[in-house]
């Protein structure tokens, strides 16, 4: 017999792809309207970041740009003070940093906002994000409070202008000039010409020897008995020589004061002398004026320093080389000179 066989009827390929065709047509037809709502939103959410931060970010590069140029300065002093802590160096790195912290908080704000606004749109859930973020955050704000302090208080420093390039500053652990004003490091270089990479974060205490004007003190030592009246005449008579010269009136901000006697004793007595200058010019003017000072007083027959009278002179020893030392012979208790003590008989006449 023939043998027969069975076949199970089964949809056509034809008829598969027709029905799912259908059910993919459907579900678009369903949520298009939705996917539309959420493009737009997303699209709109994002440009308006973009033009924000835009807007934003060309404030900012205004303002730093205005800070660079900029030449006046609100101080108290005269208008070349004012030039003189317009630094241009000074202004344009610390414009630079300025700008560089406040571009790159705008767009993390404003980025970051967009963001946050644009997952819960995509149906991300941002509860558990926000508690992931929240315990990385911790964790590194302990593991890099370090670099964090450093981080803020540069900015500070900056905001501050506490310093800047070209500034003689005492850090409490390094003195030096200022070469680079950075987030994080701070560059100095010392006296000897090393140079310094202190942390922001460890500095508790900066002393600027470079804004606004410096002091050069001198101290004269006179005899008790000199004429203050004639030291001081001679004193303000060099200085003033000293200011008519181009070299050092572009130094020296205020005339020189006699300040008085600082210090007085049995002998002698000490005049303070001090003078307003151009910061880190102290040294220079102080020596200089140490000099003209010097000659002043010479010419006039005035010594410095402690005057002794002639007759209250001590007389001078004699050199070590003509004192002889010390003999053993000299102490008649010494056993040398016992030994050569006469024996006691011998040179008696009467015992023979």
């Amino acid at each position: 017999m023939p043998s027969q066989t069975s076949t199970t009827s089964t949809p056509t390929s034809p008829t598969v792809s027709l029905h799912d065709a259908g059910q993919a047509v459907g579900y678009v037809s369903q949520h298009w309207q939705a996917w539309v709502t959420d493009a737009l939103r997303i699209i709109f959410i994002a440009v308006i970041a973009l033009v924000v931060r835009a807007v934003v970010v060309r404030l900012i590069d205004k303002m730093v740009e205005k800070m660079a140029n900029s030449t006046s300065h609100h101080h108290s002093e005269s208008a070349w003070m004012s030039g003189l802590l317009a630094n241009a160096e000074r202004r344009r790195q610390r414009s630079q940093a300025m700008g560089s912290v406040l571009r790159s908080v705008s767009s993390f704000v404003i980025l970051g906002t967009a963001a946050i606004t644009i997952l819960p749109v995509l149906g991300i859930n941002l509860a558990p994000l926000l508690a992931s973020a929240g315990v990385a955050g911790v964790a590194i704000g302990f593991g890099a409070r370090n670099l964090v302090t450093d981080f803020l208080s540069g900015v500070f420093m900056i905001l501050e202008d506490q310093y800047g390039v070209g500034d003689q500053i005492d850090t409490g652990v390094a003195t030096g000039t200022v070469l680079e004003v950075g987030l994080r490091v701070t560059k100095l270089r010392g006296a000897g010409g090393e140079i310094w990479y202190i942390r922001n974060g460890e500095v508790k205490r900066i002393a600027n020897l470079s804004q606004g004007w410096a002091t050069a003190s001198v101290e004269i030592p006179l005899g008790y008995h000199e004429d203050l009246d004639r030291v001081k005449e001679l004193i303000l008579a060099a200085a003033e020589e000293m200011d008519k010269e181009e070299e050092w009136a572009e130094t020296l901000i205020e005339p020189v004061k006699v300040l008085g006697v600082e210090s007085l004793a049995a002998d002698s007595m000490i005049v303070q002398v001090s003078v307003k200058v151009l910061p880190g010019k102290s040294l220079g003017v102080a020596r200089e004026l140490r000099r003209r000072i010097k000659i002043a007083l010479e010419q006039a027959g005035i010594r410095l320093g402690v005057t002794v009278p002639v007759e209250d002179a001590v007389p001078a020893q004699r050199a070590a080389a003509d004192i002889n030392a010390p003999s053993v012979l000299g102490d008649p208790m010494s056993a040398q000179s016992r030994g050569t003590a006469p024996i006691p008989g011998l040179d008696d006449p009467s015992q023979k």
